[in-house]
């Protein structure tokens, strides 16, 4: 099971730059971030997906699990 990164209640960038440096460090394999906001749930999957990275999103009542492959 992968470690799920904690970005709720983050201000933007906090959100993107956390998972900015978990990709740089992984290279591949799976990122999963929990996020309260929309616009962190946008930047982030807006920033994964130009790094070639897909992202699925699943709402979960308030809060958004975004779960980054590749």
């Amino acid at each position: 099971m992968s470690e799920i990164k904690d970005a709720r209640g983050l201000a933007c960038p906090e959100p993107v730059l956390m998972v900015k440096k978990e990709i740089d460090k992984l290279g591949s394999g799976t990122i999963k971030v929990l996020v309260n906001g929309a616009a962190a749930r946008d930047n982030i999957s807006r920033m994964a997906k130009a790094h070639k990275w897909s992202v699925n999103v699943t709402e979960e009542g308030e809060e958004w699990l975004l779960t980054l492959t590749k």
